[in-house]
């Protein structure tokens, strides 16, 4: 499966900083420190409506942590997934009578459209569910053989007991765990399973569902977990620098990954942080397919918004922060797009080295987008207001800009 075109990056004078970023798992800020070849791993989409405000806002934020990366002269290895066969898939495609395959590369497609729109950097794999099966199912196979994962009805579970590990990414509660785990595609309440809360690692095949050969697991297709966990350990390796997504997926997704990793390979952790973005809201509720509340990107861009309104729009916001979609929240970014590129459009200007300095600081500083935004502004104003001679300072300001936020100017 490919990616979408990356956007051109500007070389900005100086370096950048290492990033302090606050870690789920341990609940406080780390300060990350890769080697040559910076690591990140970020859930993709389950393409059967593509991409909202809340997806926009999740790569928005891992889009940050690569650049941030490429600023300090480090390559970026960027691995996401596309979960392109899945119960919500499947259940969406009988719904509207398409074919469940059609419907995935359809709004995959719409999903590359939007994230090359809001010059979101690609991944260096892209990879879907269905292409990864082949390496799936020898980790199932092993899972298995290791004791960690039973038989139930011809499904293959994973028993979370097999982790020494388990429940250090979300440091929840077994109720807390189980709740959720009902609420995020787990089956809780299935009779003969050994814990609750073991998750699904092969489904074994059902009349009117896809499913592929599984070797001796018999013919079926994988659980979302384990999923994740062969695609980020086939090109990344144990150990990554950062594990992303949405905060929705701290459990089960997450936690179960790294259960999973850990015991197939002995190793602890699967990821050295754990970073999650929070959700953008929409009327008072969390946007979400389930409840329809969705503002698209794909929308807003054919009502003529610009892409790079929507990408301030959603910097304004820190990417931890649960906040709520408004038509203010569009207007404010529209304006100060606009006053950002009067500003950068003269012929001279203040000096800009300080405020590539602050930006660089902000965004090193967990990612604080607002606290970037608010330098840029400040500029702005002393540009509106009082001019200045530097020749050069209106185009550093606009590369700083497009390097490190991602908004062309």
């Amino acid at each position: 499966m490919h990616a979408w075109p990356a956007s051109e990056v500007p070389a900005l004078p100086g370096q950048g900083r290492d990033l302090r970023i606050h870690d789920t798992a341990t609940g406080g800020s780390i300060t990350l420190d890769p080697g040559p070849v910076a690591r990140i791993y970020v859930c993709g989409i389950t393409p059967y409506d593509a991409t909202h405000i809340g997806h926009a806002a999740t790569y928005n934020a891992f889009d940050l942590v690569q650049r941030v990366w490429l600023d300090t002269k480090r390559q970026v290895h960027y691995v996401q997934n596309v979960t392109d066969v899945d119960d919500p898939l499947l259940e969406r495609a009988e719904r509207d009578g398409v074919d469940w395959a059609a419907l995935a590369e359809q709004e995959t497609e719409l999903f590359r459209e939007d994230m090359t729109a809001l010059r979101m950097l690609p991944p260096r794999q892209y990879i879907g569910a269905v292409e990864a099966i082949p390496g799936i199912v020898p980790l199932v196979e092993r899972l298995r053989d290791l004791g960690a994962a039973y038989e139930l009805e011809g499904d293959t579970y994973f028993s979370v007991e097999a982790d020494p590990h388990f429940g250090q990414v979300s440091h929840l509660d077994a109720a807390a765990m189980r709740l959720l785990s009902a609420e995020r595609g787990g089956d809780p309440d299935r009779p003969g399973k050994k814990n609750p809360l073991d998750p699904m690692l092969w489904s074994a095949a059902r009349e009117g569902e896809p499913s592929w050969d599984g070797g001796s697991l018999g013919r079926g297709r994988p659980g979302w977990h384990i999923e994740c966990v062969a695609i980020a350990l086939d090109h990344l390796g144990m150990g990554f620098d950062v594990q992303g997504g949405g905060s929705d997926l701290v459990f089960p997704h997450h936690e179960m990954g790294a259960s999973h990793a850990q015991v197939l390979t002995g190793e602890f952790p699967m990821a050295k942080a754990y970073v999650h973005a929070g959700m953008v809201a929409l009327h008072g509720e969390k946007m979400s397919k389930s409840k329809g509340n969705l503002v698209f990107v794909s929308r807003l861009r054919r009502d003529g918004v610009d892409p790079a309104a929507i990408r301030l729009a959603l910097l304004a916001h820190h990417y931890r922060a649960d906040w709520e979609w408004t038509d203010q929240v569009l207007q404010d970014a529209v304006t100060r797009l606009g006053h950002w590129r009067a500003a950068v459009s003269r012929p001279d200007g203040p000096s800009a080295e300080a405020l590539v300095d602050e930006i660089r600081e902000a965004l090193a500083n967990d990612l604080d987008a607002p606290a970037a935004l608010a330098a840029v502004d400040r500029w702005t104003v002393t540009q509106e207001q009082q001019g200045g001679t530097d020749a050069g300072a209106p185009g550093i300001v606009s590369r700083a800009v497009d390097a490190l936020l991602g908004v062309a100017l």
